[in-house]
């Protein structure tokens, strides 16, 4: 019961205040989204003491390696 109210209530929220997120956001979405909003971006900066401008490249960053850097291969 207590389950299905809660999401009952996360389904309300997200259809009232929009931008909220959704289950079918990924994490790219989401490093999109702080690009793209210079206050968010700035929130970031401020509270990982960063410029902006390496904020702005270390979520690129993430974007373009996700995973991070490919395993070494042992050449036999």
């Amino acid at each position: 019961s207590d389950r299905f109210n809660i999401n009952s209530q996360l389904e309300h929220l997200q259809a009232k205040y929009i931008g909220t997120g959704h289950a079918d956001l990924t994490r790219l979405d989401s490093y999109a989204s702080y690009i793209g909003h210079y206050p968010t971006l700035a929130y970031f900066a401020i509270a990982e003491n960063e410029s902006i401008g390496r904020e702005r490249y270390d979520f690129m960053q993430k974007m373009l390696l996700p995973c991070g850097l490919p395993p070494e291969r042992d050449e036999d």
